[in-house]
């Protein structure tokens, strides 16, 4: 898969003082990807868009409850 093109954004859910960070590349037709912000070269997850939505629905209600 040809991830070139994938614009990254810091997720707005990271921590901005050096704690866990994620990147999301969401521009790339049916797919969305997601990788440490700290280690890049480490790998990326790969979800189609709406396992994506689902996860971060869930992530939502989770952080709503606790």
């Amino acid at each position: 898969m040809d991830v070139s093109g994938a614009v990254w954004r810091k997720s707005t859910r990271s921590s901005g003082i050096g704690g866990p960070c994620v990147e999301v590349a969401d521009n790339l037709s049916g797919v969305v990807l997601v990788r440490d912000t700290k280690d890049r070269a480490g790998g990326t997850l790969v979800f189609r868009p709406a396992g994506w939505q689902a996860f971060v629905d869930l992530a939502k209600r989770i952080e709503s409850a606790g």
